[in-house]
């Protein structure tokens, strides 16, 4: 059983059980921004993500501006690589999340910081529809969808998107067991994950 007050952040608390994840346009730069809310529509932090030359990074904001958390690219360019999630307010580190780069499916790991042991797996669906997203012209509106599993192979939820040929990406996070993942860190990987994949 995984913790989730092990691997929260200090400054918010998620405690639900849905939450809602949405790119909400792009910065003056074109480099997307996103944002989460809860159930009640209510917006719990946002994100723009930096792509810079050396290394890549999403720091997290609250409501009102302050830093909560950010994630890192461990090496430069980490496209397919590992990204630190740090809690800003500690400056512990708490999970690290790591991609296959598969044209067949994509995984993508959520570990602990120190030991590396395996919290939970964000897998999307079956390999057709993975190529069909990558090869077909319009393929980039077929919607993500994702299932969370934990770390000894369960299915505690997924990660819904809608179809989004014109319009920014949207994502529905389910979880039905959130006393076997660290629910911070998932909501957290669904925005990661949409900008790496789509960037």
């Amino acid at each position: 059983m995984t913790s989730s007050q092990q691997y929260g952040l200090s400054e918010i608390d998620l405690s639900g059980s849905q939450y809602t994840v949405e790119q909400t346009g792009r910065d003056k730069n074109f480099r997307p921004e996103y944002e989460a809310r809860d159930v009640a529509g209510d917006t719990l932090f946002r994100t723009t993500y930096q792509m810079y030359e050396e290394r890549d990074e999403f720091p997290f904001v609250d409501a009102d501006g302050t830093e909560i958390c950010r994630v890192k690219a461990i090496d430069t360019w980490d496209i397919a690589g590992d990204y630190l999630l740090t809690d800003s307010q500690t400056e512990k580190d708490l999970v690290i999340f790591d991609n296959d780069l598969s044209l067949l499916q994509d995984t993508w790991r959520i570990r602990d910081a120190e030991d590396e042991s395996l919290l939970a797996e964000v897998n999307s669906r079956g390999a057709l529809v993975t190529l069909a997203r990558k090869l077909l012209p319009v393929g980039q509106g077929i919607a993500h969808k994702y299932e969370i599993t934990d770390s000894e192979g369960g299915s505690v939820g997924s990660i819904e998107g809608e179809f989004a040929l014109f319009d920014f990406d949207q994502y529905e996070i389910t979880l039905t067991d959130t006393s076997s993942v660290p629910t911070e860190p998932i909501v957290i990987a669904a925005i990661v994950i949409d900008a790496i994949q789509g960037n």
